[in-house]
């Protein structure tokens, strides 16, 4: 009630919206149940700007300077590259194959929430209803599969769930408002960044140990954020 409605022409791409953004959690857990998550993760969001930068180049027409073009190839394979090389053992195949459908969701969405938000004519508009629509299919998956057990088991979880929701939301909430402002490629490889500050995070604050993939990987990242610049 607080932002102003779609216009009539975004409600189409508000419901595809909605279905793709739960499919790609649906078949991301897929993918957690052949493999780590951070070797599924990375693969499955860093492999992702780059299909984005590619059809919204071919459909889109937003075409991209040969520097940012460098950038969002330098921030994905950063990113693939913290995931393969990371340590631990190698992920399996059924994981990597999981995790590349997930990418294929992630560059779906991705461009129709894009394409969708500027339709909208308002960015916030359009991610709250699309958030309801994704709700509204989680829920309905998950009754038609687990049934009342299913969401009995949520309750003790309810305190982190709805944190992690109103991240989820503020996160991307952002994300959208950005795609309405700039290329989709480029914020969509800026998200992906998030891998950079989990390995700092994990250094800094957790004491675990980065070998020197990781550190060619994160210098991959940032040298692609520097390139945005060009």
């Amino acid at each position: 009630p607080v932002f102003a409605v779609p216009l009539p022409e975004s409600w189409a791409w508000i419901a595809v919206a909605a279905v793709l953004h739960a499919g790609y959690k649906l078949v991301l857990i897929r993918a957690y149940e052949h493999g780590d998550l951070s070797q599924v993760y990375p693969v499955a969001r860093g492999s992702a700007p780059l299909i984005v930068a590619v059809v919204a180049a071919v459909f889109l027409g937003e075409l991209l300077t040969a520097g940012k073009f460098a950038a969002v190839l330098a921030i994905g394979l950063g990113v693939i590259l913290m995931a393969v090389k990371g340590g631990g053992a190698a992920p399996s195949r059924t994981a990597m194959v999981y995790a590349l459908i997930t990418a294929g969701f992630t560059a779906s969405y991705t461009l129709v929430d894009g394409v969708g938000a500027r339709l909208a004519g308002d960015a916030s508009g359009f991610t709250m209803w699309m958030f309801v629509g994704d709700g509204l299919c989680m829920v309905a998956y998950a009754a038609v599969t687990r049934g009342a057990a299913g969401f009995r088991r949520l309750v003790p979880a309810w305190r982190s769930g709805l944190l992690a929701g109103a991240l989820s939301l503020g996160s991307y909430w952002v994300a959208i408002w950005a795609m309405t402002k700039a290329p989709i490629a480029l914020v969509a490889a800026l998200r992906e960044t998030s891998v950079l500050f989990a390995m700092l995070i994990g250094v800094v604050f957790l004491r675990e140990r980065a070998g020197p993939w990781r550190w060619a990987a994160a210098a991959s990242i940032v040298t692609g954020v520097l390139l945005m610049r060009f």
